[in-house]
């Protein structure tokens, strides 16, 4: 018996899996895991490309999770990180809740389409940021890979392109 292993046990039954809530079902395209890689840029900063990850997961309850990591494309060091939470109502109206590496935090308000599977996101309040006055966000899934545009405006700018990415579901 010496170097031998005790006998495995059964395995545990796999967890049933969780219903989607019908407040997400619209947006259920997004559950999962999308990398690709996004430019960005803004009059005050030099141009940049990174790769990024969006990871949007449910628990069954009305919400989703949303994380987000960004990295260096030569040197894969981590730039930025994001998380929060996506309420999606009935009625095609949306609220999310986003924390940002930096400390910044963004209350937003938007709509979705769930046939043309167009998000469209605008700051309600930027919290403790500085510059940052506004932030909008358009999400976009489009053949089968998911697009966004950030916006941004800040004390010295008007709202302006920032960031821009195309992912694939992984």
């Amino acid at each position: 018996m010496d170097g031998e292993l005790p006998p495995a046990s059964a395995p545990a039954p796999a967890p049933a899996p969780l219903s989607i809530h019908p407040a997400v079902t619209p947006l259920s395209f997004l559950l999962g895991t999308w990398r690709g890689k996004g430019e960005g840029g803004f009059p005050t900063i030099n141009s940049f490309s990174y790769g990024e990850e969006l990871h949007f997961s449910h628990s069954g309850k009305p919400v989703i999770s949303y994380s987000q990591k960004t990295w260096k494309l030569d040197s894969k060091e981590p730039m930025h990180a994001e998380s929060g939470y996506w309420r999606p109502k009935p009625d095609g109206t949306i609220e999310v809740v986003i924390a940002q590496s930096t400390g910044l935090v963004e209350v937003q308000k938007g709509t979705y389409n769930a046939e043309e599977k167009v998000i469209k996101l605008q700051s309600e309040l930027v919290g403790n940021a500085s510059k940052v006055k506004e932030i909008s966000r358009v999400f976009k899934l489009v053949d089968g890979e998911l697009s966004y545009v950030v916006q941004m405006a800040t004390t010295l700018t008007s709202l302006q392109p920032h960031l821009k990415a195309l992912l694939t579901k992984v």
